[in-house]
């Protein structure tokens, strides 16, 4: 049985490092359990329903929370052109569809573009998934991003080295952010 995460946690993980608004996360991630097994289904084994369906949850679990931060638009964390042509899609894109779908706000897959491909984060420190990350990421077209409340999804935090590396850039184009991810390490 997935288990719901303590929010404090998944906030104190981000906390001093990025001016976020909010952060939620689902559940609880650990190896051979159950979230991990939804989340291989959505990611390896090209069930997008499972996202879609993860995502709708995410949103009805935090859809008070959600509603009261007024978001303008919902954006998947990019994949690279070439891991996504290899996969067939982008996993956070579906998750981020259930999100936009339950709470009727647009999803902009097209305002973050990861500018090299990064190798997996799975067995890096933190230090080195920020090193991974904190360059490869720029905003499309700033306009699209100033003034607006950006909620960036992503299927798991872990250390929230690619969660504050889109954010950055979403603040530097003078937007604010918040946060939502299916599952926390």
């Amino acid at each position: 049985m997935p288990v719901i995460i303590d929010q404090q946690e998944v906030i104190e993980k981000l906390a001093g490092r990025i001016p976020f608004v909010s952060v939620v996360s689902l559940l609880k991630f650990k190896p051979k359990g159950m979230t991990q097994k939804l989340l291989h289904e959505l990611k390896y084994r090209s069930n997008t329903e499972v996202g879609e369906y993860l995502g709708n949850l995410l949103a009805t679990r935090f859809e008070e929370k959600l509603r009261s931060l007024n978001i303008d638009m919902v954006v998947p964390v990019p994949l690279h052109s070439s891991k996504r042509r290899k996969r067939g899609y982008n996993q956070s894109s579906f998750i981020a569809r259930g999100i936009g779908d339950k709470l009727a706000i647009p999803v902009n897959e097209k305002v973050i573009k990861r500018l090299r491909n990064s190798s997996t984060q799975t067995r890096k420190s933190r230090q080195q998934r920020w090193l991974n990350v904190s360059e490869i990421f720029a905003v499309v077209k700033e306009s699209d991003v100033e003034g607006k409340h950006v909620l960036i999804v992503d299927d798991v935090f872990t250390t929230g080295a690619t969660l504050e590396a889109c954010g950055q850039k979403i603040i530097e184009a003078g937007g604010r952010v918040s946060f939502a991810t299916i599952a926390s390490a």
